[in-house]
């Protein structure tokens, strides 16, 4: 147990150094440290290469001109007629070595045979290097590098030449390699001394640049950034909204799938880069640049497209540095809606049967215990003759299913209000409708159904004065006789007062207590105003308020030749 102790522990050791030989911060710090080193020691050694070649080259050219002055020296070339010119030429020569600082100043004769030296046991001995030709034979002054008797020198060696013209003799003036390498590390020493204090900085630059990287990039390490930019991309490609992202110069930077599909585009890359008044001329984000505004739950159309729009600025360190706009079909919105409706209205109307039937069946119950089955059988046939009587009126005057629906559920819930709710019987409306259609007629007839089982209960459900001293009573008519659809909606309740009568389809305005009221009306007024038509308030002929909208018939379509008839008996009030 403790070996296995020992050796996860040993393996998350090694794990956690392979990571930070990995970690981002190290890797810029080696890199950048190492590219600032390598390139510092490169350039340090040319240099110094350089400077030790100009050293060498100096002293090889400070040898020749001592060289050339002992040459020129008339004591020197007066000497060579002379029997021992070694009498005269040594003591110069030495005086000459120890002024200039060289190593040696030897002088030879025509055969090479040394007349002055430093050491003067070697003095008439011939000269070692083998390199005098050039000046003995072709009278050339020049520098070598050669071993000589005192050891391995850079020499500076030019002819002795009499008054005739003729070589007498020759020069040579050493400085040792030795004391030049001497030399050379003593002026280059500094230099490398510097380029180290330079790669020095240079990691600890790198290392501050790897930390101010790190902190830019939020800490994450490469890896990391590329895993959440892939997870970015994937979660953008697939999420059931566009997106379309400008930066502050207006130029697309990112668009994906949905939005490539609105658009009509196989590819981002035809779009990525160019200004977005190009490829979108009507989505106003060049505004939200401008503005700093955000837009939420705007309309638009991109190509066939009707869209429901999104679009805020980006903003870093408090400056606007683009913008984005989000959208989604507002077909799919329309179809969602519709079936969250029906299934609302579904659920408010099984609620009121399961209430309404409950206690029928409570009274069924108790007429069969007090053995009275006549009655029991009565309240059954009437129960099943009203609600057949209500969906054959509606099957035969309503071609739409989803509106009656929508009537048969308020018909339900009227009841279990306490409201009466009836139906004009001169009612119809003989073509389906369309989606728009639908939507539209179910927010008008819903809202204005409400409203007006709302309005009863305040007055006629309370025994007010209704028009026959009855309780809460709504009427509804509609018909689609003519070129516009007609929708009537009337009740006992006490009426809308005049002063009230010019604000009453504001949104926000109601007559009734409580928050998130006064907005049925101004949506039927609105989707009136929309559909090329109008709602206006009238007095009921049932002694409360009467509201009529007005649509265009654009929201019917045409019904289909195998079609049943459907009764054309209809009415204009």
């Amino acid at each position: 147990m403790a070996t296995s102790l020992q050796d996860a522990l040993s393996w998350r050791r090694r794990g956690q150094r392979r990571r930070r030989l990995r970690s981002f911060r190290l890797q810029v710090m080696l890199l950048v440290g190492a590219l600032l080193a390598g390139m510092l020691l490169a350039q340090g050694a040319y240099l110094n290469h350089r400077k030790a070649e100009i050293i060498a080259d100096q002293m090889g050219q400070r040898a020749l001109a001592v060289a050339v002055s002992v040459a020129a020296i008339p004591e020197v070339i007066a000497a060579f007629d002379r029997a021992d010119p070694s009498a005269i030429i040594q003591p110069i020569a030495e005086r000459i070595r120890r002024e200039t600082g060289a190593r040696y100043v030897v002088v030879g004769d025509r055969q090479g045979i040394r007349l002055a030296h430093p050491l003067p046991e070697r003095l008439g001995l011939p000269m070692v290097g083998g390199d005098n030709d050039r000046a003995l034979v072709h009278g050339e002054s020049y520098v070598s590098e050669a071993t000589g008797s005192l050891g391995e020198a850079i020499r500076g060696k030019t002819p002795v030449v009499d008054g005739q013209g003729h070589i007498v003799g020759i020069v040579s003036v050493g400085f040792m390699l030795d004391r030049v390498a001497m030399d050379v590390g003593r002026y280059t020493g500094l230099s490398w001394a510097l380029v180290a204090l330079m790669v020095v900085l240079g990691f600890a630059g790198a290392y501050g640049l790897s930390r101010h990287l790190k902190k830019v990039i939020l800490g994450l390490e490469p890896h990391e950034i590329a895993r959440l930019a892939m997870e970015k991309e994937a979660i953008l490609q697939s999420i059931h909204e566009g997106i379309l992202a400008i930066n502050r110069e207006g130029r697309i930077t990112l668009v994906n799938q949905q939005a490539r599909r609105f658009l009509g585009l196989p590819d981002e890359r035809q779009v990525l880069g160019e200004p977005v008044q190009e490829v979108v001329p009507n989505s106003r984000l060049l505004e939200v640049l401008e503005r700093g505004e955000q837009q939420f739950d705007q309309q638009m159309w991109l190509g066939d497209h009707p869209v429901v729009v999104n679009r805020v600025p980006v903003r870093y360190d408090g400056q606007i540095e683009g913008a984005v706009a989000t959208f989604r079909s507002r077909r799919e919105i329309v179809e969602l809606s519709q079936a969250l409706s029906q299934a609302s209205r579904d659920v408010d109307m099984l609620r009121a049967q399961a209430h309404e039937f409950s206690n029928k069946l409570y009274t069924i119950a108790g007429l069969l215990q007090l053995e009275r089955v006549r009655e029991a059988l009565a309240l059954i046939h009437q129960e099943s003759a009203q609600q057949q009587a209500r969906m054959s009126f509606l099957r035969d005057h309503v071609a739409d299913p989803v509106l009656s629906g929508t009537l048969l559920g308020k018909l339900t819930r009227a009841r279990e209000l306490g409201v009466t709710l009836e139906i004009d019987p001169d009612s119809s409306l003989g073509a389906p409708l369309t989606a728009t259609g639908q939507e539209v007629l179910m927010s008008v007839i819903g809202n204005l159904l409400d409203n007006a089982c709302d309005a009863a209960l305040q007055k006629g459900g309370q025994g007010g004065d209704g028009e026959s001293g009855e309780g809460a009573r709504v009427r509804l008519f509609f018909t689609d006789l003519g070129e516009q659809l007609l929708i009537e909606v009337e009740d006992n309740g006490p009426g809308v007062p005049a002063e009230r009568a010019a604000t009453i389809f504001e949104e926000g305005f109601s007559t009734k207590p409580g928050k998130h009221r006064g907005i049925g009306l101004a949506l039927v007024a609105r989707l009136c105003r929309q559909h090329g038509g109008e709602i206006t308030l009238e007095e009921s002929e049932l002694g409360g308020a009467a509201f009529t909208a007005v649509l265009d018939k654009s929201l019917c379509q045409a019904p289909a030749a195998s079609d049943p008839p459907v009764d054309s008996t209809r009415r204009r009030r």
